[in-house]
């Protein structure tokens, strides 16, 4: 009993660096929309056992990262369109101001110092394309929107962010939202910050609006460059 737990951790640790060593080669374009991504193939790559690299595939395909092709494996899939963006933003607006004013009436100084220490680690991580900075920059972003849900203390809205944050991961792999945009995002989350120290609900409501409504013109704005930036020469 004792040997099955002491693997259980590093097994895991395994497949969290699988995924994270997948996720670098599709922020630096080493996988691109398209491409296929084999079990088999990715395993030797990494010199790991094809298990670790299923285990991490499955947590990218339920962000949508990947996709599952059957009797074929894996495949990156192609740039969402700017409908897709659109629909999962206004999906955010329906629930992230509401989860913010939630936390706003549980505010206490362990969470409000937690917030932030992940808009300091905003700042701190490099603003550059290169991919473990990209990566280092959207966990510190993420770690501040789910700090905020999870505090919100309601069960289903939550299920609802977790539905859509992986999405907005997808978004930023094919269109590399956040790291441009950074100084905008760290001052919407600052005065977010702000406001709830000050403790009244429907400001921090207001705010969080006011964040997702900018952060889908800065999403849609990076996808019509994205778009022109692969469209062919004529």
């Amino acid at each position: 009993m004792e040997a099955d737990e002491d693997r259980k951790p590093i097994r895991s640790t395994l497949v969290d660096q699988v995924y994270e060593r997948l996720m670098e080669l599709l922020l630096d374009g080493t996988l691109k929309s398209g491409d296929a991504v084999s079990i088999d193939g990715t395993a030797r790559h990494l010199g790991v056992s094809p298990t670790p690299v299923r285990e991490a595939l499955a947590r990218l395909e339920s962000t949508g990262t990947v996709v599952r092709v059957a009797m074929r494996g894996y495949r990156v899939p192609e740039m969402p369109d700017a409908k897709e963006i659109a629909d999962i933003m206004d999906a955010r607006l329906l629930i992230e101001p509401r989860l913010a004013e939630l936390a706003c009436a549980r505010v206490d100084d362990g969470w409000l110092d937690a917030l932030e220490k992940a808009i300091d680690e905003q700042e701190r991580a490099p603003h550059t394309s290169d991919a473990a900075a990209i990566r280092e920059y959207h966990r510190a972003d993420e770690r501040f929107h789910r700090l905020i849900a999870e505090h919100a203390d309601n069960a289903a809205l939550l299920r609802a962010y977790d539905a859509l944050g992986g999405h907005g991961q997808r978004f930023r792999l094919f269109i590399g939202i956040g790291v441009r945009d950074s100084a905008h995002a760290i001052a919407e989350h600052r005065e977010l910050l702000a406001a709830l120290r000050r403790g009244y609900g429907p400001e921090v409501y207001r705010i969080m609006h006011s964040h997702i409504v900018s952060v889908k013109e800065r999403a849609l704005s990076e996808h019509a460059q994205a778009v022109r930036a692969a469209a062919p020469l004529t």
